[in-house]
């Protein structure tokens, strides 16, 4: 029968503490050169949900026009959902309000409202689509 050397007087391969911090630092460098460079993308990445959503609204409103023959303020009359905000619980994902501003038997205009600064310079971002599937950007951020 062999005997095994105790546990804790045998040597494991393993990093020190300070290689390990030493490789934190480096990694948390080049976060912090990478960030400005990646903001706009960010930013414009979550630009895309506020288009999508509010492409879907034009959609439903248009519908309600076939049916009704005038647009509706209602963002439920149309069928509508919009998902939790992310300002509001730790479940909501969304990043735009999406709301109708404008309502008529002809025309409507809604409008996604960002909820979160993105890049943090104190503008939100706000987009805009019309019943003609016109979506321009109001207010950049």
């Amino acid at each position: 029968m062999t005997t095994r050397p105790p546990l804790f007087k045998t040597k494991v391969k393993a990093y020190t503490l300070t290689e390990i911090l030493v490789v934190l630092i480096i990694i948390g460098i080049l976060v912090l050169l990478a960030l400005p460079v990646l903001l706009p993308l960010i930013t414009k990445a979550k630009a895309t949900e506020a288009k999508i959503q509010l492409n879907h609204v034009q959609t439903l409103e248009q519908g309600y026009f076939y049916e009704h023959s005038k647009y509706s303020k209602d963002l439920p009359e149309i069928g509508f959902v919009q998902e939790k905000l992310s300002t509001e619980n730790k479940d909501g994902r969304a990043n735009y309000r999406i709301e109708i501003t404008n309502a008529t038997n002809t025309t409507f205009t809604a409008r996604a409202t960002a909820v979160v600064d993105f890049n943090g310079n104190g503008v939100y971002n706000v987009w805009e689509i019309d019943q003609d599937k016109n979506l321009k950007e109001i207010t950049p951020d």
